[in-house]
């Protein structure tokens, strides 16, 4: 398959007036700064330095209410359960809750559906059987915004309900006793795309401020795994909060995660945000997908380090469990979907036998390979249950908005979408999700957009650059890392790598400098590189055996002069 073109767009030079008030940076730096929309001396200072924000977390609605109620149930030692989503922003808020209502001393307890029994969110059956079980009160961590009719059935049967959650709210808000999410309308926090889990610390904050049970600030290593876990944007206040929680994960204070780097390979002191993604991420993720979220919740959770070992075992093998059955999907999507065909705008794949816990990242394949919108479906009874991945051309949950007459629950990002629909109706849906794609993307560019942030020849890429550069981490979702490009290197060597030669390492030289590079997925490369590239990167340190040695992570590459 030849793999889809890429654009590259390069930043426009930084201004004089910018250039002078950042002279005190390296070149590049300065360059990225810029980029990142800093043009002042003083701005540079606090962005590099990424202060932990102080927003007063009074400034959410309902924060008032929702801590007078909890504070009731604590006087009333009323059993308390947290109701959490079954990913890592859900497990991870779970956890930070349930430490934090553990030290306040609360009779709680904790709840995560089963994807596959229950699915996504709040449940009436679940919170029946809550509530015959003795719970008075229920707060949902990661969910519940758009879950109208299960709040409603909560009231019903005298379960108070509170509501904490970060995704886009309907036209309606759920009848929760209340409702803490900063996308609700009017609502005045400054920061609008936290996570489940920075939502959930937001109420932490305020349940421990006249407390000295727990410094909210040592759960701040749950909120990075959270954050960078669930890609929201790692700007505003989440960049502080990640940059923070990091800090606290080089510590190694948090048994369950030590134990989880140590099967990951990664060593705590030098723990980062791709690490997170890549690293521990899917492994908490694996045990929602394949079996029961729990067993990520009690890794967290745990103190001891025997158990936390053989906890965090369990979860890497399922992860190798999850990455064989995922490649074994994707292949199958791949075909359903007619990948690689042009004048599909919106791929779907639809396959009874698919496993719901791994659609989404089938559904995440489809769409970086092809860069077109994905819909990865299975069958689950009645129902057929999807995972959507979208490109910015496409806001995948405002498709769904517009379909909600058809759908009987769905939510997500602009990026990122679920929903369940009757099967007997999925075929309309696919029928008017066309329409809209066709109407929206017709006439469109539908090649990937590469950002660079400078051109600069290899000899400026020294250790000192790179060690000035990290001061822009944690780099993610919506910080990307930095990116340059170099232009008419001479490769000097070449060879594949990895399985089935999907990677390739090489050499390449501008005349006055050699630097080795590694091109990841881009193994099609082998035997047809020209004599000269062109080449879109990110600089690094190549960490083996050891050894560290710079080394340029290639993005792309094109043939010089093309």
């Amino acid at each position: 398959m030849t793999p889809i073109q890429k654009r590259w767009q390069i930043a426009a030079p930084i201004t004089p007036a910018a250039d002078d008030e950042l002279k005190t940076y390296p070149a590049a730096l300065r360059q990225a700064l810029f980029n990142r929309g800093i043009a002042t001396a003083t701005a540079a200072e606090e962005f590099l330095a990424a202060p932990l924000p102080r927003h007063a977390p009074y400034l959410l609605l309902d924060m008032d209410k929702a801590v007078a109620r909890i504070q009731t149930g604590l006087a009333g030692n009323e059993r308390i359960v947290i109701y959490g989503d079954y990913d890592v922003d859900g497990v991870t808020a779970s956890v930070l809750l349930m430490e934090t209502l553990q030290a306040l001393g609360a009779n709680v307890a904790n709840y995560i559906p089963n994807r596959f029994e229950e699915g996504y969110g709040l449940n009436p059956e679940a919170l029946t059987q809550l509530q015959a079980e003795g719970t008075g009160l229920v707060i949902s961590v990661d969910c519940g915004i758009r879950s109208v009719a299960e709040a409603a059935h909560a009231h019903s049967i005298g379960l108070d309900l509170i509501i904490t959650d970060h995704h886009s709210p309907g036209p309606e808000l759920p009848p929760a006793l209340a409702v803490i999410n900063p996308k609700r309308e009017g609502d005045p926090y400054p920061e609008k795309l936290l996570a489940g889990v920075g939502v959930a610390w937001k109420l932490a904050c305020a349940l421990l401020a006249d407390s000295d049970a727990l410094n909210p600030d040592d759960l701040l290593d749950l909120v990075a795994i959270g954050t960078v876990a669930d890609l929201v944007p790692l700007t505003g206040e989440n960049r502080p909060l990640v940059r923070h929680g990091l800090a606290r994960i080089r510590a190694a204070q948090r048994q369950g995660v030590v134990s989880l780097l140590g099967v990951a390979g990664i060593p705590p002191a030098t723990v980062n945000a791709g690490h997170i993604g890549f690293g521990l991420g899917p492994r908490l993720n694996a045990a929602g997908r394949l079996a029961e979220a729990q067993e990520a919740f009690d890794l967290l959770a745990c103190r001891d380090p025997q158990r936390a070992g053989m906890l965090a075992q369990a979860l890497d093998n399922r992860n190798r469990e999850r990455q064989e059955i995922t490649r074994q999907i994707q292949t199958r999507a791949d075909e359903l979907a007619g990948a690689g065909d042009p004048e599909k705008l919106l791929l779907f794949a639809h396959d009874p036998d698919f496993n719901l816990g791994v659609v989404g990242l089938a559904a995440s394949r489809l769409m970086d390979t092809h860069y077109r919108p994905a819909i990865v479906s299975g069958v689950d009874g009645e129902f057929t249950r999807a995972s959507c991945r979208s490109i910015p051309e496409f806001h995948i949950t405002e498709a769904l908005d517009a379909c909600a007459d058809l759908i009987d629950h769905h939510g997500g990002h602009a990026a990122a979408a679920g929903f369940t629909i009757l099967t007997e109706r999925y075929p309309e849906l696919v029928r008017r999700l066309e329409a809209m794609a066709a109407r929206q993307l017709a006439g469109q560019d539908l090649r990937p957009l590469l950002h660079a942030d400078a051109e600069v020849p290899l000899v400026d890429l020294q250790a000192s650059l790179l060690h000035a550069l990290e001061n822009l981490q944690p780099t993610g979702y919506g910080n990307r890392q930095p990116a340059f490009v170099s232009r008419n290197l001479e490769v000097k060597s070449w060879r594949a790598m990895g399985q089935e030669g999907a990677h390739l390492k090489l050499a390449v030289s501008d005349g006055w400098a050699v630097m080795d590079a590694i091109a990841f997925r881009q193994g099609h490369w082998a035997g047809q590189l020209p004599k000269r590239v062109d080449l879109l990167y990110n600089f690094e340190m190549n960490e083996f055996n050891g050894r560290q040695m710079l080394q340029l992570n290639v993005r792309d590459i094109k043939p010089s002069n093309e």
